[in-house]
């Protein structure tokens, strides 16, 4: 049986990697972008020949819709070279981080957010349609600040509330194709995202951690194997979710 190859944007660090890592494991093989570096997108493509499996890495810059066509290109062309014309997976996951009051956020800081987590997955994922499988999987990834509000995060959070109407959009008119689309969103995680706030702030660790009904703060193995479940076949009918992974948080 042929192996199944996923596109995973931002996926040589956090919740990418994660994810990244955990398709190898199950035998998937992956293509990846990452934004600047390369020491770790070169790590983890040392982690896929280890395992035996293959992983390609490339620079991009998701906020730049202009830089699709070129991605896209070298996409054919490396499954060119795997002996393929067609991948299976997309995860949209590639983010970036803004703390800002409503009052003081720019429009210049507006947009660099709306450009990585809104258009970039929209014009992305439209771009690569013509190379993906029919009955692919689809999987964006948004947050839980799109349920519950926590000041200084309104960009984000209704970029991220767009994420997951698009998505609903996405599994009705990918439908007859038999690709389906959902939603992950993460609560509060330990990564490096935003300065590794979570993850090195004790004091906003502690408050997480006493928001959320398991009672400490989501690391990313919390969330990169439940992405690699979803898309597998054992969930071939969840179709137009969001799921929230929080262990809990805000109810």
């Amino acid at each position: 049986m042929t192996n199944k190859i996923a596109i995973i944007t931002g996926g040589s660090r956090g919740l990418g990697r994660n994810t990244a890592v955990n398709l190898l494991r199950r035998g998937v093989d992956i293509l990846f972008t990452y934004r600047a570096n390369e020491q770790e997108a070169q790590g983890l493509m040392r982690e896929a020949e280890s395992m035996k499996r293959k992983a390609a890495g490339f620079r991009l810059d998701t906020g730049d819709a202009g830089a699709f066509d070129g991605f896209v290109a070298e996409v054919r062309k490396t499954l060119a070279n795997w002996g393929r014309d067609r991948f299976d997976y997309l995860v949209n996951n590639a983010g970036n981080a803004l703390h800002a009051g409503f009052d003081q956020t720019t429009p210049a800081q507006f947009d660099e957010i709306f450009n990585v987590h809104v258009k970039g997955v929209y014009f992305l994922t439209q771009k690569l349609l013509p190379v993906m499988n029919d009955g692919g999987r689809i999987v964006n990834l948004s947050s839980g600040l799109a349920r519950f509000a926590l000041p200084g995060s309104s960009a984000y959070g209704a970029a991220k509330g767009a994420v997951e109407v698009l998505t609903r959009y996405l599994a009705k008119e990918l439908g007859p194709r038999g690709i389906t689309a959902n939603v992950v969103a993460p609560g509060a995680i330990e990564t490096d995202f935003s300065g590794g706030l979570v993850r090195d702030n004790p004091e906003i660790n502690k408050r997480v951690a006493e928001m959320t009904a398991l009672g400490r703060a989501g690391v990313p193995d919390d969330i990169g194997p439940m992405i690699a479940a979803l898309l597998s076949d054992e969930n071939r009918w969840v179709n137009g979710q969001r799921i929230e992974v929080s262990g809990g948080m805000g109810l």
